[in-house]
């Protein structure tokens, strides 16, 4: 049985909407347009890559901009895709967009795999996930250290040797399996800003789970293996690392 809602929820990005009501839920937060309109001029003067960064832009529009950023109020699914895009996507695209030198900096890969991975989990926890969802400012400070442990660990990566870059992204390629599995066979929905927002979308708050846990599970950790198995072909084949950082 699903317990009640403790409270009403105001999720960033406004209450969660129904299908019909989903393309015109556009986020125009001025602050949040200006902030990326910031990062764009950034990230034109310090990167060697204009196409990586254009990718960033354009993604981070689509996740708190586009209608996505709605649904995202309403499935915990689009929550997590969310944050994967974000922590495997958007991290690994800035950090390679930079140039080496800009990457300086402190800490050790471990240190790095440790707090990314203690992050993504912690964002996880029901009660702390909640709390996210009724405050704009636990919301973008989950939304940022996300962001900034996932560039911490993408740019040790990208710092490391090739053997230990292998094993790191192997970590985290296990890591976000088993986080996705506990989401997955969880016996009772766990997410409570949800209980009462997926029906509308032909889920169960359960099956709405379901399928985060298996996005979390399947295509997250695939993104990972799929960047080990490319140093590690690199390696292997005796190419300079370099000419992929």
């Amino acid at each position: 049985m699903i317990p009640a809602v403790p409270r009403a929820w105001a999720p960033y990005c406004g209450a969660a909407p129904v299908p019909d009501e989903l393309f015109a839920r556009w986020n125009l937060d001025s602050l949040l347009l200006l902030a990326l309109a910031g990062a764009a001029v950034v990230l034109s003067r310090t990167s060697r890559r204009p196409v990586l960064s254009a990718a960033v832009i354009a993604i981070a529009l689509l996740l708190f901009v586009s209608p996505f950023c709605a649904l995202s109020s309403a499935l915990f699914s689009a929550r997590v895709a969310h944050h994967v895009v974000l922590a495997a996507v958007v991290a690994p695209l800035v950090v390679y967009a930079l140039p080496l030198e800009k990457l300086r900096w402190p800490g050790s890969l471990l240190m790095w795999t440790g707090l990314q991975t203690l992050t993504f989990w912690a964002w996880h926890a029901p009660t702390v996930y909640a709390a996210a969802l009724s405050s704009d400012l636990v919301y973008w400070t989950m939304q940022l250290t996300l962001l900034s442990t996932a560039m911490g660990f993408w740019g040790a990566v990208r710092r490391a040797s090739a053997p230990s870059a292998v094993a790191a992204l192997l970590f985290s390629t296990v890591q976000m399996g088993l986080l996705g599995a506990l989401i997955t066979f969880a016996g009772a929905p766990l997410y409570v800003p949800h209980y009462f927002t997926t029906m509308a979308w032909g889920y169960s708050p359960l099956e709405d789970q379901q399928l985060a846990g298996l996005i979390m599970w399947a295509p997250s950790a695939a993104l990972y293996l799929a960047a080990a198995l490319l140093v590690a072909g690199r390696w292997l084949t005796g190419e300079d690392r370099e000419a992929i950082a």
